[in-house]
């Protein structure tokens, strides 16, 4: 029986959490560049970032996807980090911004968008570890199981989640370490197997349909799918330059690092006499065996750590509410990711998903770095945290114009992609329309702030700050 006055561990584990603002508001950030820069090699060091390296081998000429997923890369990782910043500098996670350009009201519908997506994300990646792991042992026992290997991969996801952005900061940097020493085996084994010249020499399949612009398309969305969460972790940044830097080079080198090992890891399957099966890790697993799949598993633990506590924190922040805490938040969305990451039919839609992604979110972040570097001139206020009224109520919570260029944007990209390919792609084009459109709606209005307020976190703001209020 437990004893007058006593607490529940659950009850200690979530006033814990609540306490070191895992809860609603903003958080002051305690992390350097270096800590910084590893949280973010380790979140995207993931096999759904490395098997997308597989798609573009023996598309496109080796060389030729590299200089993609480079330039990609850089194009989708300076969003990233423009939206990361804002965290660092308000202390408030992605999807909590969105109420200033949105509205407070308005801001449920990237939220919903966004669970809905990580969602998604959680269970692709636990998949792709679960059927990683089964191919392991059943080649060793003969004992087959993807589904159960799955949960149970999610599962431990879940366990470490839990213990919100503290524990992410101590596990992270360790697991980036021990993934960077497995990858450096694999790259050191393909190049001692074949030179690069063979490599390069790889029969480009014009048949499998890729073009480098499509190939562009796909890693830029990649990185818009990495920015929903930029913020949820730069704002554990101590300074500004320590998110900025840390999270630019540790994405850059993270993806670019995991891409071309996929491409190489293809590559070498295609040199050794195999068949180049896309997104398939089992294929490149059997090449290289245990390093490989210590290298998913590992990954998968880091990245989906992450995504789910990026989901809690995104559901936490949706309402002022005292009432939805961290914990009870944590386990229920961990529940649905355990049960989701039994449906492995998902796997096959993967480039499918990637679109979706980009034209929900490129519009969503093309209006916020608008709305934050130029019409509110790098400032919002506390009103961001009020329940109604203030600064960003806009109409009965929502503004309708930030809506409606999400729903043109969506809509562009969707058309650019399968009605009228673009020569440049879908994502740049719909990235400076929806900011086109904003900043003319802002210019319109008169909503453009030109006053040289100074910087100040959330924080250290006053309970009284309401400029502009009403606006």
């Amino acid at each position: 029986m437990m004893k007058p006055g006593s607490t529940s561990a659950f009850r200690r584990l979530s006033d814990h959490l609540d306490k070191n603002s895992d809860g609603y508001g903003p958080l002051r950030g305690t992390l350097g560049t270096a800590r910084m820069g590893m949280i973010w090699l380790a979140a995207n060091l993931v096999v759904t970032t490395l098997l997308t390296g597989t798609l573009f081998v023996p598309g496109l000429d080796v060389g030729v996807a590299v200089g993609m997923i480079v330039l990609g890369t850089l194009i989708g990782g300076s969003v990233l980090v423009l939206v990361g910043n804002m965290g660092t500098r308000t202390g408030l996670p992605t999807m909590s911004l969105t109420k200033a350009s949105f509205g407070l009201r308005g801001s449920f519908l990237p939220v919903v968008a966004n669970v809905l997506i990580l969602m998604g994300w959680s269970w692709v990646q636990a998949m792709l570890a679960g059927v990683t792991v089964n191919f392991l042992v059943e080649q060793a026992t003969g004992f087959s199981s993807p589904v159960l290997f799955s949960v149970l991969c999610q599962l431990l996801v879940v366990c470490l989640a839990i213990f919100g952005h503290a524990g992410i900061a101590r596990v992270e940097p360790w697991l980036a370490l021990v993934i960077l020493a497995f990858m450096a085996y694999i790259f050191t084994a393909a190049f001692l197997a074949f030179s690069p010249a063979e490599f390069a020499s790889i029969p480009q399949d014009v048949a499998a349909g890729w073009t480098p612009v499509a190939a562009l398309d796909v890693v830029i969305a990649t990185a818009v799918s990495w920015t929903v969460l930029s913020a949820e972790f730069n704002r554990l940044a101590r300074t500004q330059s320590a998110g900025m830097i840390g999270s630019g080079i540790g994405y850059t080198l993270s993806t670019v690092l995991s891409m071309t090992l996929g491409a190489v890891a293809i590559g070498y399957v295609v040199l050794d006499g195999g068949e180049p099966v896309p997104f398939d890790p089992t294929v490149i697993v059997a090449s290289f065996g245990a390093p490989l799949a210590v290298v998913i598993f590992l990954s998968v633990m880091a990245t989906n750590t992450m995504v789910v506590y990026g989901m809690v924190a995104s559901v936490v922040n949706m309402a002022p509410s005292r009432r939805v805490t961290f914990l009870p938040t944590a386990i229920v969305l961990g529940v649905i990711s355990i049960l989701g990451s039994t449906w492995l039919a998902l796997l096959n839609q993967f480039t499918a998903f990637l679109v979706v992604i980009g034209a929900l979110f490129i519009p969503v972040f093309a209006i916020m770095i608008v709305d934050y570097y130029v019409v509110r001139a790098r400032h919002y206020g506390r009103d961001i945290l009020r329940a109604d009224g203030g600064e960003y109520w806009y109409s009965g919570g929502v503004n309708i114009a930030a809506v409606l260029v999400w729903l043109i944007g969506a809509g562009a990209s969707l058309l650019l992609t399968y009605v009228v390919p673009s020569p440049i792609g879908a994502t740049i084009p719909t990235f400076v329309l929806s900011a086109l459109l904003y900043l003319a709606w802002a210019a319109a209005t008169g909503r453009i702030d030109r006053t040289n307020r100074a910087h100040a976190h959330l924080l250290d703001l006053p309970e009284t700050d309401r400029a502009h209020a009403g606006r």
